[in-house]
């Protein structure tokens, strides 16, 4: 690697921890990952580049996704299943959710039915770029809108669900004082790294974070002597998935999508409303508490979500198993849906192509 390169990435996780401090100072949940993100948003609409190794997302992700492993211990594995009945109800009424969101963003974007529901059901950017190409639509507009859902959920739902919950005095103190070793971190990083290549051979989908996820997991309910990450651990996962998310909002991304923009941001911000709500809903179901739920049935952003969850101390292996269950029932019939959908609108002459 050059030394120009190696000043560029130098320069850019510098501006993210630095961004992080005044986020941390400001007392933000996920100060760090918030600060690298606005930085590296910022600074690739202002047309500059951020180029970052794409090891760094997956190293954030491993860890990140090993650390939320630690709550699933037996007694936290007995007490979700009860809520596997929620679970998969919740991944159903998501997918039923976007394609409200996807028939309100028809009319307010005058876009076709097969763009408005790339564009609003929860799957990631790439997923749906795939699909949109696959289908003969603009992939700009539907990775903007996807784009624009996660950073919406990552910026708006922590620190709501901190400031509403209001027993957080320093959220920063909740994750930099959790009791840890070198053998058990080492142990657990061992897990974590071994589930994400055992993930990543078979083809899973987001292999760093639900093979990890899942080899933490695994030791956790072994009851394996495993224990957490130091916090500047924890804080250098922040600043490289943050900076992975600011870096896909550019200037080039804002053009693609043209006026598509103020319809995508209405429906971004419908859909994690009415997801809330299911949330509330839920939570009034089940008896579970209310920011658990919410965090649960937030329209996608597993990662920031565990570790809201985290912050918080409770209910961490729920909102974690939510996300799982509707990540393995939406991703796998992606294509299923969205074929169906483009063969129906073809059929009524509601696609590009009958037009």
């Amino acid at each position: 690697m050059s030394v120009h390169k190696l000043s560029h990435i130098f320069l850019i996780y510098s501006g993210a921890l630095g961004l992080g401090v005044v986020a941390n100072w400001m007392g933000f949940p996920l100060p760090w990952m918030i600060g690298a993100m606005v930085f590296a948003s910022g600074v690739r609409l202002a047309d500059r580049p951020v180029e970052i190794p794409v090891q760094t997302r997956q190293i954030g992700q491993v860890l990140v996704a090993s650390s939320v492993g630690l709550s699933f211990t037996p007694d936290a594995l007995a007490a979700m299943g009860s809520l596997i009945i929620p679970m998969l109800a919740a991944a159903i009424l998501t997918i039923a959710i976007g394609f409200l969101v996807g028939a309100a963003l028809m009319r307010m974007s005058r876009v076709d039915v097969v763009t408005a529901v790339l564009a609003s059901i929860p799957m990631g950017p790439v997923e749906s770029a795939v699909l949109a190409a696959r289908h003969g639509v603009a992939p700009g507009p539907v990775v903007f809108s996807q784009t624009l859902r996660i950073i919406s959920l990552v910026i708006l739902i922590p620190p709501a669900i901190v400031a509403i919950d209001g027993s957080i005095e320093d959220p920063v103190a909740v994750l930099s004082r959790t009791p840890w070793s070198v053998s058990g971190a080492l142990l657990l990083v061992a897990f974590g790294l071994a589930g994400a290549m055992l993930a990543r051979s078979v083809k899973l989908a987001n292999p760093f974070f639900v093979g990890s996820l899942g080899g933490a997991a695994l030791a956790a309910s072994l009851t394996l002597p495993i224990t957490a990450y130091p916090y500047p651990v924890l804080v250098l996962a922040q600043v490289f998935l943050g900076v992975w998310l600011g870096a896909v909002f550019d200037r080039e991304l804002l053009g693609r999508a043209g006026t598509f923009i103020p319809g995508a941001v209405a429906s971004s911000l419908l859909l994690i409303a009415l997801c809330v709500a299911m949330g509330l809903g839920l939570s009034w179901l089940t008896g579970t508490p209310w920011a658990v739920m919410v965090l649960s049935t937030a329209p996608g952003s597993v990662t920031e979500m565990a570790l809201t969850a985290k912050l918080l101390q409770e209910g961490l292996a729920i909102v974690t198993a939510f996300h799982l269950v509707r990540i393995f029932i939406i991703l796998p019939s992606a294509a299923s849906i969205i074929g169906l959908t483009a063969h129906l609108a073809e059929r009524w002459g509601l696609s590009p192509r009958a037009k």
